[in-house]
Formats: structure tokens, sequence, C-alpha cells
């Protein structure tokens, strides 16, 4: 099959951003549009999301607030005292 060259511009840090998270993920670029425009057209809408596996629950600022709560549960302080029929009756209110 003949292809084609899709020219897009976008700014250096933009383009230097995807360059890097392709990478990540295994893809060079020009697969990834690719498969951007291949299921688009099958689809027909934008079709899926790519992330790069960033999981909010191992950032830092989450990491300080577990040990925190950690060090706080060790100290005794922010116990929960309801019993489990009690925490399951306030989720009803």
């Amino acid at each position: 099959m003949a292809q084609s060259i899709l020219s897009v511009r976008v700014e250096d840090e933009t383009k230097h951003r995807f360059d890097s998270f392709c990478e990540n993920v295994g893809l060079n670029p020009s697969v990834a549009v690719n498969m951007f425009i291949k299921a688009t057209l099958r689809e027909r809408k934008i079709p899926f999301e790519i992330t790069s596996g960033y999981d909010p629950f191992h950032s830092k600022v989450n990491k300080k607030r577990l040990l925190r709560a950690v060090k706080d549960a060790e100290q005794g302080k922010n116990m929960i005292t309801k019993s489990f029929e009690e925490l399951e009756a306030m989720e009803d209110d």
C-alpha cells in the first residue's frame, strides 16, 4: 500500500514530551499517530485514551499523606471508633 507523509506542527516542548511518552510505552511517534488515525476512522470517534501509566496514588504528595496517616495511627490518633454497621449506616445519610 502506498504511503503518504503527514506533517503536523507542534511546539518543540510538546514534541519532546510526546517523543518521550512514545518511547516509554514502546512506540515511536509515527506508529502512535497511525494507531490514532486508524482507530478514529474505524470507530468514527476519538476512540481511546493513551496514558503513560502515571498513578496519582504513588505521587510524592500522597506518599507523604500515607506516611503521616501511618504515624498518626501508630500514635493512636484518628482511630475509628464506630462499628462496621454504624459506618455502613453513615453511607446512607
